[in-house]
């Protein structure tokens, strides 16, 4: 056979072959580089990005009933991280406000708005257990008390104290004690103990850190009082 077809046959098969890769390649015709991008893309960007989960106030997970108060409180870990206390997405006491300390950090909420009534810092270690008795005492009906530990909140708890939290609401007030990890939700005029509550007990047989427990979270949706005097 004479070489000009030959060549014209040879040319051909290469444009066909050379079609047919581009085709693979390319997806097919209006495919774009979908296929070359797979080939030079890395594995995490062949996977959809999931999408974020939205976040509610206090950055719940879920939205709060109507009439409820959307609440995230955190204790202190150990004595180096503070409490953060958070009600209807407004921070209430957090390291950042510098109004957080050693002991008991208890912010006072009036149950019917959710405004804030007061926050303070009581230290249980070496303060005095009758300037906590004198912010406490004086309660109306319906305040809601939100407590932090933070380092040490019980050793200059005394038999009021104790009675106090515990008409408060609090089932684990009683057996408080040094160093203990503790969060509580209570309210003046409570007929029953407060759902809202944990306390982890320190032992150096469960200690997360070294001479203290873990920190502890907590969140939820508290009913609004219907009054408070």
């Amino acid at each position: 056979m004479p070489l000009g077809p030959l060549r014209i046959v040879a040319l051909v098969i290469t444009v066909g072959l050379t079609w047919l890769v581009a085709s693979i390649l390319l997806g097919g015709p209006g495919g774009g580089f979908p296929r070359i991008q797979q080939l030079f893309a890395g594995p995490e960007s062949s996977v959809t990005a999931e999408p974020r989960a939205r976040k509610y106030k206090c950055g719940l997970p879920q939205p709060c009933p109507e009439e409820h108060l959307a609440f995230r409180m955190v204790s202190g870990a150990a004595n180096v991280i503070g409490p953060k206390i958070c009600l209807e997405d407004r921070m209430l006491m957090s390291s950042v406000k510098d109004n957080v300390g050693r002991g008991l950090n208890i912010a006072l909420v009036n149950g019917v708005s959710g405004e804030l009534i007061e926050a303070r810092a009581f230290d249980m270690w070496a303060g005095d257990v009758n300037d906590l008795l004198k912010f406490i005492r004086p309660l109306h009906e319906g305040t809601l008390v939100f407590v932090a530990s933070y380092d040490d909140p019980a050793t200059k708890m005394n038999e009021e104290t104790r009675k106090l939290f515990s008409d408060l609401g609090s089932k684990n007030v009683k057996d408080l004690a040094f160093r203990d990890s503790w969060v509580f939700v209570g309210a003046k005029g409570v007929q029953n103990k407060s759902p809202f509550e944990q306390h982890v007990k320190n032992s150096k047989h469960t200690n997360k850190y070294e001479g203290w427990p873990e920190a502890l979270e907590m969140e939820g949706c508290i009913p609004r009082r219907t009054t408070a005097s």
